[in-house]
């Protein structure tokens, strides 16, 4: 998909300009003449990377940047303040204001498209992420961590890779301020440290006496613990090769000396901000994940992950000539457990029951809820025999001892059923095993409960 870029400037001649450059580049651009057009434009379509001019009538840069960080809905689109003068100042202010980076007129090429093309990688990676987790909860994460909107990007663990004294000293006091910062002189002891050390950021000197410290950024980059990692390098004026280098090897931000202290914190903010915000949508991910996959009451897979499971090991098995059988268990008398004790009984014997199950299986088996009291063990390599003597040692773990059904009830003793089947014929197929299993479970009822009965096809 091709990024979306929106220039806003007032002045036609400069957005024809950028228009041309972007284009060049196969970007698509849309272009809005005034702040209020721009935040119109990103409340209803899609943006990727906006390109915002600093001085506009009405409402400037700054305001613009501002409103678009604050609503939830635009706050995650990266933002390149575009100004005409370069003062450090007005760097900061429009870093404070939420900007990601910002350019100098005249806007040359290279660090013009390089940044774009590093933000709207970000801003799609970002994208992937949020279309799993779109709720107004999911979306919470302020609260998740515990702390407010704007101090987000602060109390950061910084990793300081630099081993000039002079230089070092320097960017240690401007952090500490807000951040817990170590350093590290050697590259390789930093490369050590990172995967445990819990850090929200490293930056790099690209000046390093005795070792290359882009050497290192592509190191972190591939080292999967770590890749995820902000990176943050330190160069010296118009080394541009080196950024550039930098820049396509994912490093997400850069800082030129002599380093201003200022924008060093509004840069480092920026970066532990966005770490934070990603960590938070890729763990709401992983549980989204997780949710789809787990039945929530007892922690076992669910049928939908058993379904589709169950058919790849079946297909192994097939091609490999190797036994694969199935355990069909039902709780015996489950309904008069609910109906004489209520749900919450039930659903602690239900807990109980699946935590019996997880404990006399391998770690290769699959252990699934069908729904309601019913249970599904998947074993692969395992033959019909050896899957009768499992079901049976099941049957006698569950029958062993009462299960706890709270305090007002106390124990109950529970039973279950067992039914055997296995890959036998040359046309079975996962539904053809299953239904196998379902027709011996159905006979160890009929004939008593609290029995396992193999398929006898």
């Amino acid at each position: 998909m091709t990024a979306r870029v929106l220039v806003v400037d007032d002045v036609d001649a400069n957005v024809k300009l950028l228009e041309a450059r972007l284009t060049a580049e196969y970007f698509e651009v849309r272009t809005a003449r005034s702040g209020p057009e721009a935040l119109h434009i990103c409340a209803r379509e899609r943006a990727d990377v906006v390109l915002l001019d600093v001085m506009m009538p009405g409402m400037d840069g700054f305001e613009v940047c501002r409103r678009l960080k604050a609503e939830p809905r635009t706050q995650h689109i990266p933002v390149i303040m575009v100004t005409a003068l370069d003062q450090p100042s007005d760097r900061v202010k429009g870093l404070e204001a939420g900007a990601d980076d910002f350019l100098t007129k005249p806007v040359d090429d290279i660090p013009l498209i390089t940044r774009v093309k590093n933000l709207a990688r970000l801003k799609m990676l970002t994208d992937e992420m949020l279309m799993r987790a779109t709720t107004e909860e999911q979306m919470g994460f302020v609260a998740t961590l515990g702390i407010r909107l704007d101090q987000l990007g602060r109390g950061g663990r910084i990793l300081l890779v630099e081993d000039r004294d002079r230089s070092a000293e320097r960017i240690l006091e401007a952090l500490k301020q807000e951040h817990h910062v170590e350093r590290e002189a050697d590259p390789a002891r930093a490369l050590l440290r990172l995967p445990d050390g819990n850090f929200d950021l490293i930056i790099i000197s690209l000046s390093l006496d005795h070792a290359d410290g882009l050497r290192l950024c592509s190191q972190v980059r591939s080292l999967d613990r770590i890749r995820h990692l902000p990176i943050m390098i330190v160069i010296e004026p118009g080394d541009d090769a080196r950024l550039l280098r930098g820049l396509d090897m994912g490093v997400n931000d850069y800082i030129v000396r002599p380093v201003d202290a200022n924008e060093l914190l509004a840069r480092v903010r920026t970066q532990v901000k966005r770490k934070r915000y990603t960590d938070h949508l890729r763990m709401r991910l992983e549980e989204t994940v997780e949710m789809a996959i787990l039945d929530p009451l007892t922690a076992l897979h669910n049928r939908r992950y058993m379904t589709s499971h169950l058919k790849t090991l079946f297909e192994e098995s097939s091609q490999r000539g190797k036994p694969l059988s199935v355990l069909l268990l039902d709780i015996d008398y489950f309904k008069a457990v609910n109906d004489s004790h209520g749900h919450d009984a039930g659903d602690s014997v239900l807990r109980e029951f699946a935590s019996r199950v997880r404990r006399n299986i391998r770690g290769i088996d699959l252990a699934c809820r069908l729904g309601g009291e019913e249970f599904v063990v998947v074993m692969p390599d395992t033959d019909l025999a050896k899957a009768y003597l499992v079901g049976e040692r099941l049957r006698q773990c569950i029958a062993a001892a009462p299960f706890y059904a709270g305090e007002r009830i106390g124990t109950l003793e529970v039973t279950a059923s067992v039914g055997v089947a296995a890959l036998e014929f040359a046309d079975d197929t996962p539904e053809l095993i299953l239904k196998r299993a379902d027709q011996a479970l159905y006979c160890a009822k009929r004939d008593g409960r609290n029995r396992v009965v193999a398929d006898a096809a």
